[in-house]
């Protein structure tokens, strides 16, 4: 079912939005991989398609994980700054994450907004029967979380908490 995109949101004073370096990714890695491996290591990595490939195979390198895959979840309709959402989170090919029975997964993401794809993605991950299914992500933007719970009980392992759109290197917007 195709969903369309929620309105733009009133011109309002946003914050300036933070753009991260490849230094600080690299530090947002190993603060994630000590996060990791204190319950022990994952037996695969999968990523959200696409922002969250990056961090997720930087991160399988850190771990020695050679299990990597891929899911496409989106709830952006674009790569802008402030881009428009759908209402929800949309799954393209789920099969390409093949069989995790029995597996101990990592779901890697770089940024948790509302919080709703990466919920959606590990729901998504547990019907495949994964013995486990632990969620990483680079970075947490609380002005637009939205669960009811505070990010560190929805999330296993996150890097940094920040309040402003985050602008990643591999986006190619260091423009400013």
């Amino acid at each position: 079912m195709a969903t369309s995109p929620m309105p733009p949101a009133p011109n309002v004073d946003r914050p300036a939005p933070l753009y991260l370096t490849w230094d600080d990714i690299s530090a947002a890695i190993q603060a994630l991989a000590d996060q990791v491996t204190s319950g022990g290591v994952p037996q695969a990595v999968v990523g959200i398609v696409r922002g969250g490939m990056v961090p997720a195979v930087w991160l399988a390198h850190r771990l020695g994980i050679r299990d990597v895959r891929t899911v496409e979840v989106t709830r952006t309709t674009g790569d802008g700054i402030h881009a428009d959402k759908t209402p929800l989170p949309t799954v393209r090919n789920p099969a390409s994450l093949g069989d995790l029975t029995g597996l101990d997964v990592l779901l890697v993401d770089d940024i948790a907004g509302s919080g709703t794809t990466l919920t959606k993605t590990a729901d998504l991950l547990r019907d495949l029967g994964p013995a486990r299914v632990r969620t990483a992500v680079l970075c947490v933007n609380r002005a637009n979380w939205t669960q009811e719970a505070d990010p560190d009980r929805v999330i296993d392992h996150i890097a940094s908490l920040n309040d402003t759109w985050i602008v990643f290197p591999w986006e190619g917007q260091h423009e400013r």
